[in-house]
């Protein structure tokens, strides 16, 4: 039975959102997280809209590197390689998300299935991003940590974001396809919630003889889960993130709220600096990108507003 006339919303869930604080980073913390963030999307499902998850895994990389260079550094283990890095959160945040759904589908008794896709991301090799790293991942450091951090690993590159600290940044190239996209649509069309791409997708890229290799990077997750959303020819791309609305002037006292946004708009506030490069500035970049290769909606808001967001009822709009 083909589902290809419901409508079809794309999630994409910050990783950021996973990790609520510094005493809540064990996986178990996650797992909690994952569970309410999906509760508010089963909503969308019981609406009746096909659904696709993705997630971030910033956070989770750095968790996993760290513990690389410990094992290396302390018992001279092999170190695991960043696209592998990759390919571990994606199957480990993917897991807790798709076992979260299929016991919230079933509570809820709806006849779905959820799946997760180990999903490959084409890359390009001569990408500027793997000379110039710009992508943060890791736990957020003070600046008295970082002067530390800078005498242990010199070769790190570490940036400020957004006024929350300074973090650890990768190569981040653009992603120009996606690899699994036949297998999604597929299972969408079985009737399954598909969780695909997390993380940006495993980067690979296509060598002489037209084979796929990875390469370490982290592609941007927002960026990846707009591609994904404009190739299944979605009806609505929602970003989930950790403020109900996009605002202008964020955390100051003249503080904006804005509930409805063009593209042409959006941009001018790019251009203003409204929008932090490590937090807001990705996701207005693909909302725009969704929006004007498909012409259909996307919105900003966080998980628990999912389903009054849809309705219109909360969350950032932004349209043509």
């Amino acid at each position: 039975m083909t589902m290809a006339n419901k409508p079809l919303v794309v999630i994409a869930i910050g990783g950021n959102s996973l990790i609520l604080d510094k005493e809540h980073q064990f996986v178990e913390d996650q797992y909690k997280a994952v569970c309410e963030t999906v509760e508010n999307i089963v909503k969308l499902v019981k609406m009746d809209y096909n659904v696709v998850i993705t997630h971030g895994n910033g956070p989770q990389v750095g968790f996993i590197m760290r513990r690389s260079e410990i094992a290396e550094e302390v018992e001279h283990m092999h170190p695991v390689p960043l696209v592998n890095i990759d390919a571990d959160t994606q199957g480990a945040i993917g897991y807790q998300i798709q076992q979260a759904m299929q016991n919230e589908l079933k509570k809820q008794g709806l006849n779905k299935k959820a799946v997760t896709i180990v999903t490959q991301v084409e890359v390009d090799s001569n990408d500027t991003a793997f000379k110039q790293p710009s992508k943060p991942v890791g736990t957020f450091y003070t600046k008295e940590q970082l002067e530390v951090i800078k005498v242990q690993h010199p070769n790190w590159n570490m940036v400020e974001d957004s006024g929350r600290g300074y973090r650890r940044v990768v190569p981040s190239p653009k992603p120009v396809e996606i690899v699994e996209i036949e297998a999604v649509k597929s299972l969408i069309d079985a009737n399954h919630v598909v969780i695909a791409a997390g993380g940006g997708g495993i980067p690979v890229i296509k060598n002489q003889q037209g084979y796929l290799e990875g390469v370490n990077a982290v592609i941007d997750k927002d960026h990846a889960s707009s591609m994904l959303a404009k190739k299944l020819g979605a009806d609505v791309f929602i970003v989930s993130t950790a403020v109900d609305y996009v605002c202008t002037n964020f955390a100051l006292p003249n503080e904006e709220i804005i509930k409805d946004m063009t593209v042409n708009r959006a941009k001018t506030l790019m251009l203003d600096s409204q929008f932090g490069k490590g937090s807001m500035l990705p996701k207005i970049e693909a909302c725009i990108n969704f929006v004007e290769g498909s012409g259909n909606k996307a919105i900003i808001t966080s998980p628990s507003k999912l389903g009054e967001a849809i309705q219109g009822n909360s969350g950032t709009v932004i349209s043509g």
